[in-house]
């Protein structure tokens, strides 16, 4: 026997099973009340008299049941149906005729959101579920600034920009088709709630058309560091977590010298999701140290490399950048060897970030932690320690290891360090790392630690992370340590290098 294959759609043209099934309860209209039959229905003030079949086109609703009981009871009396009673509601006439319309056949669309919100709890309220389902589909309409937006849903579809601010708050009344006024008991409800449109007054509506512009693909010029912030800020108020990571500071660029990518990104900026560590083949192409008391190269783990979540396909070599003149480098001339000990030292938030940046890097290498992942990258976070180095399982002490060698560019006091080693008894590494033409040879001030000590403050430091071994397994409480290698430095020795970086305020 022959079999025949049916075809619902035309061979070529692909439907939207919801928008097939919309156009066959808008044609395939049920019998639910006599179609030919003129029923009156009179909301405040004016009078409207929709047909039957209007009626059934969004059905069961309030309307429906109404009239289905009027023509019930005046067939079980065996009483002429003629006569039918209006029905009378006591809403907003005007709202009504958009409905109407719908009930007609035609497609309503909300004009903006007090618009919105009036179709809306009307349509819940008469119990209409073609038109709910169809409300639910639409657009966001909201007020941001005291101006009106209309935001497609799927402007939020790319990674990490959805669940966001208005998936989460505008879903309140307006994401749940199948309940009718969340919290509130149907039955008994004489009329709907009042809602007022979703408004968010205190934001920029300047800022937020430019990222809708930029959620929609188009690129945007960053006028300023400024500019930046209050697009970030806006980003992390309405949770657009991907858009965010885009606009965030950074460079990715491909390092020929060392055949890898990199990225450059702020230590404030840094995620725990981001991180992870690339295992290096061998590290006998290191360079060698200028300043480092490792005089014999423990065996290397790898480095620290970064993706930014939902936005970067791979993960790239991490160049970090510590500002805000938060660290000091520590270098100790006493320990007897011919390479200095050199340690950094992190202050205030600074030195918050960086211990969590251990943390979550031990977390990775599966080393013991003091405190959970959820925690990690937080300001302060929930354990009972400080924020130190020294109490994660990368680090001994609260001073971390610190090499410069012979690839770190370095401006000291405003000038470029040549990182000469070749230095005379009581003189200072920063004199010996400058040419004739720089600065005089400076006395060593009290300002200095003990010892033949002598400290650098660090403005603004660009730092990849190397993680080895420690010397024979016992440097710190994991065997593993966290070596920050110095790519590029601005730093100055003293009060008199910071007050020549100084600007008049008259500029």
């Amino acid at each position: 026997m022959r079999q025949e294959t049916i075809t619902p759609n035309p061979p070529g043209i692909l439907r939207d099973p919801a928008v097939v099934t919309a156009r066959k309860m808008n044609t395939d209209i049920p019998n639910i009340l006599p179609h030919e039959r003129v029923f009156p229905i009179q909301i405040g003030s004016e009078l409207f008299r929709l047909s039957g079949a209007s009626i059934s086109s969004d059905a069961p609703s309030y309307f429906s049941q109404f009239f289905q009981c009027q023509l019930k009871q005046a067939e079980d009396n065996g009483e002429d149906s003629n006569p039918i009673r209006t029905l009378y509601i006591d809403r907003d006439p005007i709202t009504f005729r958009d409905i109407s319309l719908h009930l007609q056949g035609y497609h309503v669309s909300p004009r903006d959101g007090p618009h919105f919100v009036k179709l809306f709890a009307d349509a819940q309220f008469y119990s209409l579920p073609r038109l709910i389902s169809q409300l639910y589909e639409e657009s966001i309409f909201i007020s941001i600034g005291h101006r009106e937006f209309q935001i497609p849903k799927d402007i939020f579809s790319d990674p990490g920009n959805s669940p966001n601010y208005f998936s989460l708050g505008f879903a309140v009344f307006f994401s749940t088709p199948t309940e009718v006024f969340p919290g509130l008991n149907r039955d008994g409800l004489l009329r709907p709630p009042s809602i007022m449109p979703p408004s968010v007054p205190n934001r920029s509506a300047d800022t937020f058309q430019e990222i809708i512009h930029l959620l929609r693909g188009y690129p945007l010029h960053i006028k300023n560091e400024d500019h930046r912030a209050e697009l970030l800020r806006d980003c992390r108020y309405f949770h657009l977590k991907g858009l965010e990571q885009k606009l965030i500071r950074h460079s990715i660029s491909f390092n020929l010298a060392r055949r890898k990518d990199e990225i450059t990104l702020r230590i404030e900026d840094v995620r725990q999701s981001g991180i992870s560590v690339v295992q290096e083949a061998s590290s006998a192409s290191s360079p060698s140290a200028a300043f480092s008391d490792i005089q014999h190269t423990p065996s290397l783990v790898g480095y620290v490399n970064y993706a930014r979540p939902f936005v970067d396909p791979k993960a790239y070599e991490l160049v970090l950048e510590i500002g805000g003149e938060c660290t000091k480098l520590h270098f100790n001339l006493n320990n007897n060897s011919a390479n200095p000990s050199l340690r950094a030292e992190f202050f205030g938030d600074g030195k918050t970030r960086i211990s969590r940046l251990f943390e979550v890097i031990a977390t990775k290498l599966k080393l013991p932690t003091t405190q959970p992942l959820g925690l990690l990258m937080k300001k302060g976070g929930a354990s009972s320690q400080p924020a130190s180095p020294g109490n994660t399982p990368l680090n001994e002490g609260d001073l971390v290891r610190v090499v410069l060698d012979d690839n770190a560019y370095i401006r000291l006091d405003g000038r470029e360090w040549k990182g000469n080693t070749d230095f005379a008894e009581n003189q200072s590494i920063s004199s010996a790392g400058m040419d004739d033409e720089g600065p005089r040879k400076r006395r060593r001030t009290d300002g200095g630690m003990s010892g033949g000590d002598e400290r650098w403050i660090v403005k603004t430091g660009q730092w990849r992370l190397r993680i080895q071994n420690s010397r024979g397994g016992g440097g710190t409480k994991g065997g593993t340590e966290c070596v920050l290698v110095a790519v590029k430095l601005d730093a100055f020795t003293g009060e008199m290098g910071r007050n020549a970086t100084r600007a008049f305020l008259d500029g």
